[in-house]
């Protein structure tokens, strides 16, 4: 996700075990596209530092301190981030420049970004529609391509986008490049437009969506737009609930490509972790094995083939590509018709609450296979 939140298993190494046996397939290929991404970026990046340079550093950084914010908007501002990194402010940030998944969880909470950067299309994701992302420069369509001058011009206060754990004891990655960034060069001249600061996604789905509202407050949003979209959310959260307990089916969230079929592991994903505390049944067959994805190959497809309903991220195969896999076709769900296409939310109340009621109305609608 989050692919479409969070992750599919191109965005990053962690996805990609070095060497993978009986189920699992080789994803090394899978590199070559942002590698080759990265090194142009690096290129057009290098003509930029001069003038990147001269804005400087809109604050600075450290890893100690303690998150504090102001309601003055002209009053000193300092937050300590997820990963305890303190950006420090001579005043709290208004220009907000985010990756997708955390703009739309701002959007929720009453801020609007300057820029938007995504894994997608920005103007056609369906998870902005409700939201006036007009006044907000595009800044980036794939994922780790952000074009570095158009940003610079949207004169942002502070940089968010998020950082995932390596494994599921939640280590983070702190020499490495955060999520959406291509590579730690790029890291280093988004820095010099403004500091960063990153959201984990890791965990309890919960934990998530009380960072970022945490950071949606330092940033200026009522506790009163909060508390209003938490009501709505723990609405939803009973009646998804409820729904497990009314039709006790297994649901598969998956991706699938040409080279196979990767099955999230719900307790590593937070959107999962936050739905199975709900009540919810996935798809769990190796909890103890490799981190967040159970990965098979078509020829093993038939090893993954218990759960009652899937749910297939929208950036891979779709319904037609897996009924024309062989190994796929017989698949109970699939020949049942029991399939959706699935995109995941941001990881805020609003976002959750609409999630987790399209997931109520699929585990009604579905029978139980086996």
């Amino acid at each position: 996700m989050r692919w479409a939140g969070p992750r599919r298993p191109s965005d990053r190494r962690c996805d990609r075990p070095d060497r993978v046996l009986d189920s699992r397939v080789e994803l090394g290929s899978a590199n070559l596209t942002l590698v080759k991404a990265s090194t142009a970026l690096r290129r057009s990046a290098l003509l930029l530092v001069p003038a990147l340079a001269l804005a400087g550093l809109a604050g600075c950084s450290s890893d100690s301190g303690t998150a504090s914010s102001d309601s003055a908007a002209d009053a000193a501002w300092s937050y300590t981030d997820d990963t305890g990194t303190t950006v420090t402010l001579d005043h709290r940030p208004e220009r907000i420049a985010s990756f997708s998944d955390y703009a739309i969880g701002l959007l929720s909470n009453g801020i609007d970004p300057v820029a938007i950067f995504g894994r997608v299309d920005v103007a056609s994701d369906p998870r902005f529609d409700g939201y006036d992302i007009s006044k907000a420069a595009i800044v980036g369509n794939s994922y780790g391509e952000i074009d570095l001058e158009t940003l610079a011009d949207a004169a942002p206060d502070l940089i968010v986008t998020g950082i995932y754990p390596t494994d599921r004891d939640g280590t983070l990655d702190l020499a490495g490049p955060y999520y959406a960034f291509a590579d730690v060069e790029q890291q280093a001249q988004l820095a010099k437009i403004a500091p960063i600061v990153a959201i984990e996604v890791g965990g309890k789905g919960q934990d998530v969506i009380d960072s970022s509202n945490r950071l949606a407050e330092a940033l200026g949003a009522s506790q009163e737009t909060i508390d209003a979209a938490k009501q709505k959310f723990d609405t939803a959260a009973a009646d998804l609930t409820a729904a497990a307990k009314e039709n006790e089916i297994e649901v598969t969230q998956m991706y699938a490509d040409a080279d196979g079929i990767y099955v999230v592991k719900p307790m590593d994903e937070p959107e999962t972790e936050l739905y199975s505390s709900l009540g919810v049944k996935f798809t769990n067959a190796n909890p103890d094995g490799f981190y967040y994805w159970d990965i098979y190959s078509w020829e093993n497809a038939a090893q993954m083939m218990t759960g009652d309903v899937l749910l297939v991220n929208v950036e891979g195969y779709q319904e037609a590509d897996l009924r024309a896999q062989p190994t796929f076709a017989s698949d109970p769900a699939l020949a049942a018709g029991q399939i959706h296409s699935w995109n995941g939310a941001a990881l805020d109340y609003t976002s959750q609450a609409a999630h987790m009621e399209q997931l109520a109305d699929i585990i009604r609608s579905s029978k139980k296979l086996s």
